[in-house]
């Protein structure tokens, strides 16, 4: 089974007022969502293909609940800048969850899901590393058609994520199983980071201290119109 990139959160003060470096950077913002039952809410960037969701606790009952704790998205959301990482990254498959993943995992069965789909969530994991989840049913494109894609900046595609530890050496056997994998990579670094790359329209880096969060963007080789013109010969 396959797994891609599906979208990146980073936690986020109420309201997600960090979003403006990335309006101001050039990124066009797309629809927001609220989560029922988890008690949080968000804003999000829409790519090619994935998306980053600035996130944040909204209703602090939901989100310390029976159903939502084991997630620990409130302890997640409400240790940020001090003993928790505030990044999650989720994957999909075209083809769903249904074969074993190579890392240990949960099912969480969310309130804002249909009961035939849940959230795989890998086990394990310390709050001083990102939540890792994958979606269950299959999943090709991460960004409705609906949802503005384009962007002045130029990122085109979310294609990988490297994850930022002061210990990157010494991650939870959760966390290597996935960097085997071959799903994050890991450096090091003093704070909590994560570096997404994207396919882009032109060369592209650009951080946000205020999130942790670097975005690198490689430039695609435009066609090689001497030798489509070759072909048509």
């Amino acid at each position: 089974m396959a797994l891609h990139l599906h979208h990146v959160f980073v936690c986020t003060s109420v309201g997600a007022p960090e979003a403006e470096d990335l309006l101001d950077a050039g990124l066009v913002e797309g629809s927001p969502n609220t989560h029922v039952g988890q008690g949080t809410a968000n804003r999000r960037f829409f790519f090619e293909s994935g998306f980053l969701e600035l996130l944040w606790v909204h209703d602090e009952l939901e989100a310390q609940s029976t159903l939502a704790a084991p997630t620990k998205l409130w302890d997640r959301w409400a240790e940020r800048g001090r003993a928790a990482n505030p990044f999650g990254i989720c994957f999909s498959s075209p083809d769903g969850a249904a074969s074993i993943l190579p890392f240990p995992s949960w099912a969480h069965r969310p309130d804002y899901l249909s009961h035939e789909r849940y959230l795989l969530f890998a086990d394990n994991l310390p709050l001083s590393e990102p939540e890792v989840f994958v979606l269950s049913w299959p999943q090709v494109q991460s960004s409705p058609n609906t949802e503005p894609m384009r962007h002045p900046l130029g990122l085109c595609e979310m294609r990988s994520v490297s994850v930022g530890l002061p210990g990157p050496n010494s991650i939870s056997s959760s966390l290597r199983a996935i960097r085997d994998a071959g799903l994050v990579k890991v450096h090091h670094s003093a704070t909590p980071e994560l570096v997404i790359e994207f396919t882009s329209q032109n060369e592209v880096q650009h951080s946000v201290p205020a999130l942790g969060l670097s975005m690198v963007g490689r430039q695609t080789a435009p066609p090689n119109k001497s030798l489509e013109r070759t072909r048509e010969r």
